[in-house]
C-alpha cells in the first residue's frame, strides 16, 4: 500500500470522571476534567499506575492518550511507566484549557516544552494533541471568563480571508514550537468537534482529528478532514468520541457521557478503521471500564472495544490508507468557520459569516440526498434537542447509573448517504486537487487563480458546478470537453441536471480508495447498526 505497512494505531484517552488520574492522585480531583464547568468528584477509587497500564495492555492500545495536568503532577513517573510498557503516549491540552494557565492573550493551554522533551527523549512520544481548537478560537468564551481571548489568533475587524490566515499563522507558530521541543519528528494534531476550520489549521500544520459520534454527520466530518489531510499533506487521525446527545439503557457516567449506545460505537470503529487514517482512539476509558478497588471490570462498552481489537482488526484487511482517496465529486469552499450558527466568525464577536458562506449547508444536502439540513452540518444547530438534558436532574452523586436510562431516546444517526466526497478550500491548487469528474465549488469567495484552474479543469472534461457569484460573468455551457454550470444554488434544476448521475444511491455512504470502495449502507434490522462492505478491485473513476 501506498503508506507503509500497518494497520491504524489505535489509542485511549485518559479517564475525566471515573476514577483519579494514576499518576496525579487527588490533584486530579481539585481541578475540572470536563467542559460543564463544574468540578466533579471521582466515582470509582483509585488505581494504581500499575493496575490502569495493565488496563491499557489488556485493551490492546498502542498508545494513551494523556490528559496533562496543568501542573504537570505525576508527569515524569507516566512517561517511565508508559515506556516500561512499550506504549507511546499522546500528550492532550484539554486540562489546561479548561482550567488554565492560559498563553497570554489567549484562552489556549500549550503543554509545556519540558512535558515534550522528556517523552521524546524516552522514545515513546506519539504526537501532541490540541482539543477542540476550532471551536475554541470561534467560542473563545467557553472556558476563560474574564475577557474574550480565542484560542489563536485575533481576528477583531479582519475580513473573513485574512482572519483565517491570521488563524493559520499562529497555528503554525504553536506547531513549529512543539516540534522544536521535540528530538523526533512530531504531529501536532487538532481534534475538531465542528466541521469547520479543518483546512484552516491543516494550513498552519496541525493535522485533522474529526471525532466520529459525538453530535457529528459522519460523511461531512470524514470528507472535509481527509481532504484537508490530503491538501495539505497532513496525517490523519480521527477520534471515536463517547459523549453525545443520547440516552438508553446502557452504563452511563454522566448525562451524555456516554452519549451513543455499545452498538453506534461498535459501528463507529468499524467506519473509522476501514477510512484507513494514521491513528484512532477512544474517547474516553471510563466508559470502558469500572475499577472496583482490587481490579477492573469491562463495561458493554469495554467489550465492544475488545471485540473490535481482538475479533474486527485482524480479519479487516486494510490494505489502503486514506491517502489514496478517490473522489467522484469534489466539493471546493472558502473556510468561514461556520457550521450553521452564523456568529463568531473565526472568533470575532462582532462578525457574522456572509450569506454565501451557508451554500455549502445547500451542497451538502444534495450530495447526502436531503439526508442534512437545509440550514448547517452540524447537530449544534437550531432543530435538535438533546435527549441527554433528561439525566441533568439526577444527582451527581447517583452516578455512574449501571443501566443507564430505561427507554433509549436517539438523535444522532450513525448514518448519511454520500458518493465519494472530499472537501478542498478555495485555495487548492492543480496539483492538489485529484481528477475528480465532478467539481462543486460554492462559498463566500474564490481567488482568481483557483477560478481559473477550474476552467482548465472543464476544458479538460471535468463537470464543474459553481455558485453563479463566484463564476466572474463565465456562463453556463460547455467548456472544450467538459461542462461549466454557473448556478444559484447547487440544488436548483440546471445543478442538479448534470449532478443527479454522480450522487450515488441514497442507500449508501461509499469512500473510494484507489480500486478500492468501502461501503456503509443503514442496518434495517438495528436502528444504530451500518451494514459494511468492502468492494475490489472498482473500475476506475471516468467523467
Amino acid at each position: 500500500m501506498s503508506w507503509g505497512e500497518g494497520r491504524p494505531e489505535l489509542g485511549i484517552q485518559g479517564p475525566v470522571v471515573a476514577w483519579q488520574d494514576p499518576w496525579a492522585g487527588d490533584a486530579s480531583d481539585a481541578i475540572m476534567r470536563t467542559g460543564t464547568g463544574r468540578l466533579v468528584a471521582s466515582q470509582d477509587p483509585a488505581p494504581s499506575p500499575q493496575d490502569f497500564v495493565g488496563l491499557l495492555g489488556e485493551l490492546g492500545a498502542d498508545f494513551y492518550v494523556h490528559h496533562v495536568m496543568p501542573g504537570l503532577d505525576g508527569h515524569d513517573q507516566m512517561v517511565e511507566d508508559l515506556a516500561g510498557a512499550s506504549i507511546d503516549v499522546v500528550l492532550g491540552n484539554e486540562y489546561g484549557n479548561i482550567n488554565g494557565p492560559w498563553v497570554e492573550g489567549t484562552n489556549r493551554f500549550d503543554i509545556p516544552t519540558s512535558a515534550i522533551a522528556s517523552a521524546s527523549a524516552r522514545g515513546i512520544l506519539a504526537g501532541v494533541l490540541y482539543d477542540e481548537p476550532e471551536h475554541l478560537q470561534i467560542n473563545a468564551g467557553q472556558y476563560r471568563h474574564d475577557g474574550w481571548y480565542p484560542h489563536f489568533a485575533d481576528t477583531a475587524g479582519a475580513d473573513l480571508a485574512a482572519a483565517g490566515s491570521a488563524v493559520a499563522a499562529s497555528v503554525r507558530d504553536v506547531v513549529a514550537d512543539a516540534q522544536a521541543a521535540a528530538a523526533a519528528p512530531l504531529t501536532v494534531a487538532a481534534e475538531h468537534v465542528f466541521p469547520t476550520m479543518f483546512h484552516t489549521l491543516a494550513r498552519g500544520g496541525m493535522a485533522p482529528t474529526p471525532k466520529m459520534m459525538k453530535e457529528s454527520f459522519h460523511p461531512v466530518q470524514m470528507a472535509m478532514a481527509m481532504g484537508a489531510a490530503l491538501q495539505y499533506d497532513r496525517p490523519l487521525w480521527v477520534c471515536a468520541d463517547l459523549w453525545g446527545p443520547d440516552i438508553g439503557p446502557w452504563f452511563t457516567r454522566a448525562p451524555g457521557f456516554p452519549g451513543h449506545s455499545p452498538e453506534e460505537f461498535a459501528t463507529a470503529l468499524r467506519m473509522a478503521y476501514l477510512l484507513a487514517p494514521d491513528k484512532l482512539f477512544v474517547e474516553n476509558i471510563d466508559v470502558l471500564a469500572r475499577f472496583g478497588g482490587d481490579s477492573f471490570v469491562l463495561t458493554e462498552f469495554g467489550d465492544v472495544w475488545s471485540e473490535f481489537v481482538r475479533s474486527f482488526v485482524p480479519t479487516a484487511g486494510v490494505d489502503w490508507s486514506f491517502r489514496d482517496a478517490t473522489p467522484n465529486v469534489a466539493l471546493i469552499h472558502a473556510d468561514d468557520s461556520d457550521f450553521g450558527r452564523g456568529v463568531q466568525a473565526f472568533g470575532d464577536r462582532d462578525a457574522r459569516a456572509p450569506e454565501q458562506a451557508s451554500s455549502v449547508f445547500d451542497a451538502w444536502r444534495v450530495l447526502t440526498h436531503a439526508t442534512t439540513p437545509p440550514h448547517g452540518i452540524s447537530l449544534h444547530i437550531d432543530g435538535y434537542r438533546f435527549p441527554r438534558v433528561e439525566l441533568d436532574g439526577v444527582a451527581r452523586d447517583q452516578f455512574p447509573l449501571t443501566h443507564g436510562a430505561p427507554a433509549p431516546t436517539h438523535v444522532h444517526e450513525p448514518f448519511q448517504p454520500a458518493h465519494n466526497v472530499l472537501v478542498y478550500d478555495e485555495m487548492v491548487s492543480d496539483a492538489r486537487l485529484p481528477d475528480a469528474p465532478v467539481i462543486v465549488v460554492v462559498g463566500s469567495r474564490l481567488p482568481d487563480a483557483t477560478r481559473d484552474m477550474l476552467v482548465r479543469r472543464a476544458e479538460r472534461g471535468a463537470t464543474v458546478v459553481i455558485g453563479d457569484w463566484l463564476a466572474a460573468g463565465i456562463a453556463s455551457g460547455r467548456k472544450g470537453e467538459g461542462v461549466w454550470i454557473a448556478t444559484e444554488r447547487v440544488g436548483a434544476d440546471d445543478a442538479m441536471e448534470v449532478l443527479a448521475p454522480h450522487l450515488g444511491s441514497a442507500d449508501e455512504w461509499t469512500q473510494r480508495f484507489g480500486d478500492v470502495e468501502v461501503v456503509f449502507v443503514r442496518s434495517e434490522s438495528a436502528p444504530a447498526g451500518v451494514e459494511i462492505s468492502v468492494r475490489r478491485p472498482v473500475a476506475p473513476v471516468r467523467r
